[in-house]
């Protein structure tokens, strides 16, 4: 599996790039039939957090209480996130009335003037905000670049994918995601569960 660390040079993470595809990254083993989902008793609480999409509108992760998420940190150097990006723009127009959203983070030093044209070019159809150190540290760093969270509609991390991954892999994990039941209303919140973590 080919990671990019966050801080790479572009020049680097293409060459880097290039050189996977042309030696070949190779695939993760076949695991047809066996879920690459945390059980449900290991999963921990997603941090919340609050960033600005390109219309400068906050966006909190506690917005999409109740929906399966796709947390996705990436850059426009990294060629791997390139590559990982049309099939999160194909899961989020197949399932964006089931209850699923995909939420993409940029760590991108330039900021909105490397981003903007970027996602426009790759038809990006989900929100897509600036990230920061400290929305970084939140989810345990996130040292290399793509890593993609799934978050089950009780706001809890039930996947983790660092590197490059396959499309069906994403596509088997959300929709197990998916067809898991609903989560209970606890007691006393007028059937709305309590879902996500606050930064400390």
């Amino acid at each position: 599996m080919r990671v990019f660390p966050l801080r790479f040079f572009p020049a680097a993470a293409l060459a880097l790039t290039l050189a996977c595809l042309l030696a070949g990254c190779g695939s993760a083993p076949d695991s047809q039939g066996v879920s690459q989902l945390k059980p449900v008793a290991q999963r921990r609480s997603a941090p919340d957090f609050a960033l600005k999409d390109a219309d400068g509108k906050p966006v909190r992760l506690s917005d999409y209480k109740g929906k399966v998420v796709l947390l996705d940190f990436w850059a426009t150097w990294c060629g791997p996130c390139k590559l990982e990006i049309p099939g999160f723009v194909d899961l989020q127009r197949r399932n964006k009335d089931r209850g699923f959203a995909v939420l993409g983070v940029s760590m991108d030093d330039e900021g909105w003037d490397a981003v903007r044209p970027f996602v426009s070019r790759l038809g990006v159809n989900y929100r897509i905000m600036l990230g920061d150190d400290l929305t970084a540290r939140m989810y345990g760093g996130v040292d290399a670049l793509p890593t993609t969270f799934l978050i089950d509609r009780e706001g809890r991390i039930a996947a983790v994918h660092v590197g490059y991954t396959e499309k069906k892999e994403f596509e088997d994990g959300v929709e197990e995601l998916l067809q898991a039941p609903a989560p209970a209303a606890a007691a006393g919140s007028a059937g709305v569960p309590a879902l996500f973590t606050r930064a400390e």
